[in-house]
C-alpha cells in the first residue's frame, strides 16, 4: 500500500503551502494530507478552512459543491458549509486551526495533533515559515522608525524556535521551512538569525539519534535536486526557475531525516524549462478599468481622463524626440476609441477556459466553474491615471518598467524627493513578457507597484490577478474583505512552485522498488557559516528591490 504522510503547516496562511503538498498526487495516490494547519490572522484561517472543507468533501465526493459553484460564481451567498456536508466540515475545523504560535494554547492544540498523526500515518512531514516582517529589510527599516522599539524584545524574531519545537516534538521525515532574503542577514542580539536557526536545526536529535541533514534545492538542465548548501546564498529559492511566472526569491531550507538522507542525493524531478510571464496568466481574463477614488467614479469621466492623458504623453514624448514611445501613445490613442473597456469587475469564463494545454494553466483554470471570481479593479486618483498609462506604454515599448527619471516632468509627482533616487520604483509596471516582479503584501496598500501591463485598461493588478501569479487555482477564494484578500495573497508560498517541493520529497521520502525502507545513512548536519561580504551584497540587492 503507498505510504501516506501527514502534514503539519505551521503559519500556514491561506494556505499555499499546503495546497501544493496537498495537490500532489503520484500515480493515482494523494501521499501528502494535512493533519493540522495553523493561522491566527481572521481572514486567513477562514480562506484556509474552506480549502479545508472543500478538499475534503471532493475527495468524499469527486467534485467541489454545488453550493460552492453558485457562491463562487456570484449568484449565492456564502453558506452554511456545516448544512453542506457536516462531517466535511467537521473534518475541516479540526485540521485549520487559528492559534496563536508560541502561547501555550497553541502548544497543547499541536501536541495533540502530533500524537495523532503518528498514530493515523505511516510518517509526517512539517512545513511552513515564521511571519516575515522581522526578518524582511523593509520590515526591519519600519521597524526602527517605531519609537521605544527594542529588536531583542519583538516575538517574531523568535517565532522560528516554535517551529523548532514543534520539530523536536514531532521528528518528521522531513521538514520545509521559507521566510524571506532578508532573514539570511537579519540579526538580533548582535547575532545572525540565520545563524541563531542553523545552530538550533544542527542540534536536533543530539543524543536521541535521528538528526536532520540540511539541504538546498538546486536547479540544473531542467531538473530539481536537493544539495549540501556551500554558503546560505544556496538556499535562496528562485520561482521563477520552476515556471512561477514571478520573480520571487525566498529562503527555503529542507531537512531530511539521518535515517532517509541517503535516497536525498538520488532525488530529482523535471521543472518546466521554459519561463512562464505575467501577459500568458493574466491577460485571458476579461479587460477591464480602473475606478476614480475622488470626486465620484464615472466611466465617462474615467475614459475622458485615460484620453486625455494618452494625447499629452503623444504630445510630451514628440517632444522629447522619443520616437518609439510617441509613436506607441499614438497608436493608443486609436486603440482607446475601440477598445476602452466599461466595466469594472467581470465573472466572464475567458473563450476556451480549462483546455489550455499549458501545464500552468491547467493547473490555475478549472472546469467546473462558471465564472472567474475576484477579478474587480480599485478607484485610482485622476492624476495617477497618467503615470498608470505612461508606465505600461513605457514598459510594452522598453521591455522593462520606468524609473522616476523616464516620467515626464508634467505628469511627475508634487514631490521634492522624486528624483532622488527614493522613489525610483514608485510607479512599476508588470511587464507583458516577462515574470512579474515579487507580489508581496504591499498590494493591499495600493496598485503603484503592480500596474497591467496593458494600457488600455489603465489600472492595478485584481485580487485574481494577483493569486493567479501566485499560481492559486482559479477556484481558490479567499475570504475577508478586498484589502485582507491582497494581504492573503501576497504573503502566501506561490502552491505550484509547493507542488515541485513536493514531488521532490516523495523521491527522497518513497523507496523504489525493491529498496528497503529503513536506510542507515550516516547522521550529519549542516552549519552553513554565513560571510560577512555576501550578506552584505544580499541586503543591497534587496534594498534595490
Amino acid at each position: 500500500m503507498p505510504s501516506t504522510f501527514g502534514i503539519v503547516d505551521l503559519f500556514a496562511g491561506p494556505g499555499g503551502l499546503g495546497e501544493g503538498f496537498a495537490s500532489f498526487v503520484a500515480d493515482g495516490h494523494s501521499p501528502f494530507r494535512i493533519g493540522i494547519s495553523v493561522e491566527k490572522e481572521a481572514s486567513a484561517h477562514r480562506t484556509l478552512t474552506l480549502r479545508a472543507f472543500l478538499r475534503e468533501y471532493r475527495s468524499r465526493h469527486g467534485a467541489l459543491p454545488v453550493q460552492f459553484i453558485n457562491f463562487h460564481a456570484g449568484h449565492a451567498p456564502e453558506p452554511d458549509w456545516s448544512e453542506v456536508d457536516a462531517d466535511a466540515w467537521r473534518l475541516a475545523i479540526e485540521e485549520a486551526r487559528a492559534l496563536e504560535l508560541g502561547t501555550e494554547t497553541a502548544a497543547d492544540a499541536i501536541d495533540a495533533a502530533i500524537d495523532s498523526l503518528k498514530a493515523s500515518f505511516d510518517d509526517t512531514i512539517l512545513i511552513g515559515g515564521p511571519p516575515c516582517q522581522a526578518y524582511s529589510l523593509v520590515g526591519r527599516a519600519r521597524s526602527r522608525g517605531k519609537v521605544g522599539y527594542v529588536p531583542e524584545q519583538d516575538e517574531r524574531h523568535y517565532l522560528f524556535r516554535e517551529y523548532i519545537r514543534v520539530l523536536d516534538e514531532l521528528r518528521p521525515a522531513a521538514f520545509v521551512m521559507e521566510n524571506v532574503k532578508g532573514m539570511l542577514s537579519s540579526t538580533v542580539e548582535s547575532r545572525l538569525v540565520f545563524e541563531m536557526l542553523m545552530e538550533d536545526l544542527s542540534s536536533l536529535g543530539t543524543g536521541h539519534g535521528h538528526e536532520y541533514e540540511i539541504r538546498a534545492i538546486l536547479i540544473q538542465d531542467g531538473r530539481a535536486s536537493l544539495r549540501e548548501a556551500m554558503r546560505p546564498s544556496d538556499f535562496i529559492v528562485r520561482a521563477e526557475e520552476f515556471g512561477i511566472p514571478q520573480k520571487r526569491h525566498r529562503v527555503i531550507i529542507i531537512g531530511i531525516r539521518s535515517d532517509l538522507a541517503d535516497r536525498a542525493a538520488r532525488a530529482e524531478v523535471d521543472v518546466p524549462r521554459n519561463v512562464r510571464t505575467v501577459g500568458s496568466t493574466i491577460l485571458t481574463l476579461p479587460a477591464l478599468r480602473s475606478g476614480i477614488s475622488r470626486g465620484g467614479d464615472d466611466v465617462t469621466v474615467w475614459r475622458q481622463e485615460v484620453v486625455q492623458a494618452a494625447e499629452l504623453l503623444s504630445e510630451l514624448t514628440k517632444e522629447k524626440d522619443d520616437v518609439r514611445l510617441h509613436e506607441a501613445f499614438a497608436s493608443l490613442i486609436e486603440r482607446l476609441e475601440a477598445e476602452m473597456p466599461s466595466l469594472r469587475d467581470s465573472s466572464a469564463l475567458p473563450d476556451q477556459y480549462g483546455h489550455s494545454n499549458d501545464e500552468l494553466l491547467n493547473w490555475i483554470e478549472r472546469l467546473e466553474l462558471r465564472a472567474v471570481a475576484q477579478h474587480e479593479t480599485r478607484g485610482h486618483m485622476k492624476s495617477d491615471l497618467g503615470r498608470y498609462l505612461f508606465a505600461s506604454v513605457f514598459g510594452s515599448v522598453h521591455g522593462y518598467s520606468p524609473k522616476a527619471a523616464d516620467f515626464p516632468s508634467a505628469i511627475s509627482p508634487d514631490h521634492r524627493n522624486w528624483h532622488t533616487g527614493v522613489f525610483n520604483d514608485r510607479f512599476r509596471v508588470q511587464v507583458a513578457g516577462q515574470p512579474s516582479s515579487t507580489v508581496t503584501s504591499h498590494i493591499s496598500k495600493d496598485g503603484h507597484y503592480f500596474i497591467h501591463p496593458d494600457p488600455v485598461q489603465c489600472r492595478s493588478l485584481t485580487v485574481r490577478e494577483a493569486a493567479r501569479l501566485q499560481t492559486f487555482p482559479d477556484d481558490y477564494v479567499f475570504l475577508g474583505n478586498r484589502t485582507q484578500q491582497y494581504v492573503q495573497v501576497g504573503n502566501a508560498v506561490p502552491p505550484f512552485l509547493a507542488r515541485h517541493i513536493a514531488a521532490l520529497l516523495h523521491e527522497v521520502l518513497v523507496p523504489e522498488i525493491g529498496e528497503e525502507n529503513d536506510l542507515d545513512g550516516d547522521a550529519s548536519t549542516l552549519k552553513p557559516v554565513p560571510d560577512a561580504s555576501e550578506l552584505e551584497l544580499l541586503e543591497q540587492n534587496e534594498a534595490k528591490g
